[in-house]
């Protein structure tokens, strides 16, 4: 028989909290065992990688949904439609990325024409934003 985990276990051997391990059951991204009669649940060992699966794709940027989708386009082995999801979700990172530098190149624009005021009564920066 394959190993089992109590839910503790599950969560230590995948680098998580109980309550992620929850979260995901409620997300559908996990199944919940049925709790035998006066006892706890078991999770068969290998929903550890499940688990680690899950937390690398949310740190690639991917959604819990997304992340539902890469599970099931994973089980049925469609690598032609998780390179697509892929190749989306590096454009959307590639957009944000030239939002954050031009927002980066603006503030600091601002903090110029702050260090580079006299010190009056009239913030750079407020009035900027203010719109003045």
């Amino acid at each position: 028989m394959a190993a089992e985990l109590t839910i503790g276990k599950l969560a230590e051997a995948a680098g998580v909290n109980i309550e992620t391990i929850r979260y995901y059951q409620r997300r559908g991204l996990l199944d919940e065992p049925a709790k035998p009669l006066g006892s706890h649940r078991r999770y068969p060992a290998e929903q550890a990688k499940r688990v680690r699966f899950i937390k690398r794709a949310q740190a690639l940027g991917f959604t819990l949904a997304e992340v539902g989708g890469l599970l099931t386009l994973d089980e049925a082995c469609a690598c032609t439609e998780t390179r697509a999801l892929a190749a989306r979700k590096l454009t959307l990172i590639e957009r944000k990325m030239a939002d954050l530098a031009a927002m980066r190149q603006a503030l600091a624009g601002l903090v110029r024409q702050c260090d580079a005021g006299d010190g009056g009564a009239t913030c750079p920066i407020i009035k900027v934003l203010a719109g003045e």
